[in-house]
């Protein structure tokens, strides 16, 4: 078996997601989508630039359609990883936690909390990214002190 279909049997639940994702881009018309904005990559290393440039363009995206601060990430900087979480017999996925320093549009510095977990984004297949910048959080999405992306 293929590892495409190993994973639609395994997933099911992303791939309906994510098809609601792709219905929804292609109906969204010009704008930037939901599906673009999240759609992810292939990403080796915490301090790769395309993993940066994906939190960036992500947090435009969350920060116009949900937080409205007017507020947007210009650099990311010291990008390094904490640790990694290998994919074992009991964990399917496999992860690597990172942080840096993120120089905000409004002159202030906050610590950037993310993790980037292996064939999670769009169909299962390509890698996605989730993250969480100190202060940022207001609904705690991520848990008390951004926990869960540490």
């Amino acid at each position: 078996m293929t590892k495409a279909l190993r994973m639609l049997f395994t997933r099911p639940a992303a791939i309906m997601i994510s098809a609601g994702i792709v219905a929804s881009s292609l109906l969204a018309g010009p704008a930037v989508t939901t599906a673009e904005a999240f759609s992810g990559g292939n990403f080796p290393a915490c301090n790769e630039q395309r993993v940066l440039d994906y939190i960036k363009k992500r947090f435009v995206w969350t920060d116009e359609k949900l937080l409205k601060r007017g507020l947007r990430i210009e650099a990311i900087h010291r990008a390094h990883q904490n640790r990694e979480q290998p994919i074992t017999k009991t964990r399917t996925i496999g992860r690597l936690y990172c942080h840096g320093t993120a120089v905000m549009n409004d002159g202030g510095k906050r610590t950037i909390w993310y993790m980037i977990e292996a064939d999670m984004g769009v169909a299962s297949m390509r890698d996605n990214v989730e993250f969480c910048i100190s202060g940022l959080d207001p609904w705690h999405v991520y848990g008390a002190w951004c926990r869960s992306v540490r």
